[in-house]
């Protein structure tokens, strides 16, 4: 069983990361202020999915792997920017139908989950985080190490999603404003585009 002094400064700690904007944070944003909310929801769901199979790659040690693998490191880090380019290109590329009425491009919450799942998983340097990370608050003395890491990783998680909420609600209420210019309505799907395509490149010049 963790301490709960250690499970206490350990989400002390997450909080810290996850509420610091950073990909997670853009995706959930960018998918929130052109789609609404409940498809920046439906992204931070994904990405938490995302978040515990990664807690699983962790436990069972296909992270080490990955770690111990410049190859296999590569390899996942270009799927994963070359994924998140290609839903850039498409959003910029699309010439999607608008609905005046509702003001935003129809990008369904199961799609929007379903994307930030893979582009979680297919980030290599969240599978090194979560393998430098966790272990870090794990106590062999204090029982099953898995289980251990198991909680740490399910604690991050929460944490992460319970941040793209909140992120969702004041991206999905300023977006819902802008989307009633039909400017920002014209552009919007390039903009998100740009996002997505920026962290495809961020990803592919990263190092391990």
């Amino acid at each position: 069983m963790i301490a709960p002094t250690v499970l206490l400064t350990y989400s002390l700690i997450v909080l810290g990361f996850v509420f610091v904007p950073g990909p997670a944070t853009l995706l959930t944003v960018a998918r929130a202020t052109t789609s609404g909310t409940r498809v920046g929801i439906a992204t931070g769901a994904g990405i938490t999915v995302g978040d515990l199979l990664h807690t699983m790659l962790a436990v069972i040690g296909i992270s080490a792997v990955i770690a111990a693998s410049a190859t296999l490191f590569t390899v996942l880090k270009y799927l994963g920017a070359a994924y998140l380019v290609y839903l850039g290109l498409k959003a910029i590329l699309e010439k999607a139908s608008v609905d005046l009425s509702q003001g935003r491009i129809p990008v369904t919450a199961q799609q929007a989950f379903r994307q930030a799942i893979l582009a979680e998983v297919l980030n290599p340097k969240t599978a090194l985080f979560f393998l430098a990370f966790l272990p870090q608050f794990v106590t062999p003395e204090n029982g099953f190490v898995v289980w251990q890491l198991t909680i740490l990783g399910a604690v991050f998680a929460i944490i992460g999603f319970v941040s793209t909420v909140v992120y969702s609600f004041a991206a999905g209420g300023l977006g819902h404003c802008l989307r009633k210019n039909p400017t920002v309505l014209k552009w919007q799907g390039k903009i998100v585009g740009s996002i997505y395509c920026a962290l495809g490149v961020r990803l592919a010049l990263q190092e391990r």
